[in-house]
């Protein structure tokens, strides 16, 4: 390689670290304001709304991007239904944003600051439009042009310093934020990113159903003609694999789309997959639903089938022998026949109303879950404090699987705990229906013991809820059971007062 190219390719390196130390810098000048930004304005506003919280992080995306070269993939922040609360490193980032640029900006803008100095005093000397000293010496000419030669020192020291804070900085923003993108959103943000449609959207075709789904596998309809939307088909070797859902306008451009689909398109099969498996693992949910909804229903049938029939058919033998008793008072021996039949007919109603509570208590569904507790609770041989905190009704297969969960730990307590008192506590948080119930007994509990808890865990599943059962020896045992408020198994009850 001749002289000439080799000073080339140095002038090109020069001027490449020279660039990069200018990004370097102006990330660094603007990364004071927006952490002061995080701290004192957006940031407690943005805590209690976690999409404000992804904005800011996407505000740093783009500016790591577009400064130090990060190419951290668009975030999911307009996908909330799916992320939800930004991780815990993200959080971190936006917090320490400011008290970590701080001494760092110090670092890297102090020679920058220097160099300027520098070349501003040297113009005065040199140009000899100051009086003023300079420590010893007079800001003159000769004077002036030591400066700029300090200035071109400071200028390389700052090119080095900015040079190698640019890793570090980069390394910063790159391990929080480019951890969190799910693969399927990230397709579908970076095609929205690339075409210029931030409403773009990517609907998965399954061929085995003959239908498009999105990416959690629910089914999605293709947008209609003259409805402002308009969708352009991807395929790979021949098979459609997915439909990209954008603005009409860009359908004038359909090059532009299929150049972008193309380059993606590996990634968009396989998101395909995911989708599929997702649309699968949903059938199963809706499945289970259907299932749940059929065994509540039949339960509640056989409950008003027994109250209806069988007990009412008891109730009115008891007042026939009721009045026969009366008809044959002056015998003896056939009244006490009267009395004994009585007795073992009130014991089998007894019997029979226990047994019609166990399978779906009718206060459940008539007057909501607290009147059921309070029925419940009422019957137990030792004290219990009982407390809803819930002002509306929850769907009726989560109202059945919280009162089984109560009634199951309560028949527990009364057989088992040897407890003095129990306390039952039922209570909404945010979307969620806490149900608590805790004891003072022996504790000792196991689930997989067969002690009545093993089958709850089935029961409070079937409802998309989790259950804790928390029972160490000799402290007691909390059982907690978290449902989701609106469950999709069945429409929500009225709301009772």
């Amino acid at each position: 390689m001749s002289t000439a190219a080799v000073a080339a390719d140095e002038r090109l390196a020069l001027l490449d670290h020279g660039a990069g130390a200018a990004r370097t810098a102006l990330y660094l000048v603007l990364a004071l304001p927006l952490g002061l930004l995080h701290l004192g304005a957006l940031l407690p506003v943005a805590l209690i709304s976690p999409a404000g919280l992804w904005r800011l992080a996407e505000l740093e995306r783009k500016l790591a991007n577009r400064l130090l070269n990060a190419h951290i993939p668009p975030l999911p922040y307009r996908r909330m239904e799916i992320v939800g609360v930004p991780p815990r490193r993200v959080l971190a980032l936006l917090l320490l944003r400011l008290p970590l640029t701080v001494p760092v900006a110090v670092v890297g803008l102090l020679p920058l600051a220097l160099t300027f100095g520098f070349v501003r005093y040297g113009l005065e000397g040199v140009w000899g439009v100051s009086d003023r000293y300079l420590g010893p010496w007079t800001l003159g000419p000769v004077v002036g042009v030591l400066l700029w030669v300090l200035a071109v020192a400071a200028a390389i020291l700052s090119i080095a310093v900015l040079d190698e804070l640019r890793a570090p900085l980069r390394a910063f923003v790159i391990r929080p934020l480019a951890s969190v993108s799910t693969a399927a959103v990230a397709v579908r943000e970076a095609l929205a990113e690339r075409i210029g449609d931030q409403t773009l959207a990517i609907a998965y075709w399954l061929p085995d159903r003959e239908a498009f789904v999105d990416e959690r596998g629910l089914p999605v309809e293709l947008p209609e003609p003259d409805s402002g939307r308009a969708w352009t088909e991807v395929a790979h070797e021949g098979r459609r694999v997915a439909a990209i859902v954008h603005d009409a306008e860009l359908d004038a451009r359909p090059e532009l789309v299929r150049a972008a689909a193309s380059g993606a398109v590996l990634a968009l099969d396989n998101e395909r997959l995911k989708a599929d498996l997702r649309a699968h693992i949903e059938e199963l949910r809706t499945s289970r639903t259907r299932i749940v909804e059929a065994a509540l229903e039949a339960r509640r049938r056989i409950e008003r089938d027994l109250h209806d029939g069988a007990q009412q058919q008891l109730v009115s033998l008891s007042l026939d022998l009721s009045m026969l008793r009366s008809s044959v008072a002056s015998d003896p021996a056939a009244t006490q026949l009267v009395d004994a039949s009585l007795e073992k007919l009130r014991s089998a109603l007894d019997e029979l109303r226990e047994l019609a509570r166990g399978i779906h208590p009718a206060v459940l569904t008539d007057r909501g879950l607290s009147a059921a507790l309070d029925t419940l609770v009422a019957r137990m041989p030792i004290p219990v404090e009982c407390r809803v905190d819930a002002e509306e009704r929850s769907s009726p297969a989560v109202e059945a699987a919280a009162y089984f969960v109560v009634a199951e730990a309560l028949t527990n307590v009364a057989k088992y705990a040897n407890a003095s008192h129990a306390s039952v506590s039922v209570r909404r948080v945010d979307d969620l229906l806490e149900v608590e119930v805790v004891d003072d007994g022996v504790g000792g509990a196991e689930p997989a013991d067969g002690s009545g808890l093993r089958g709850l865990d089935d029961r409070v599943a079937a409802v998309d809820g989790t259950l804790d059962v928390h029972s160490p020896r000799g402290s007691g045992t909390r059982v907690l059971a978290r449902f989701p408020f609106r469950s999709a198994l069945a429409p929500v009850g009225p709301a009772v007062s």
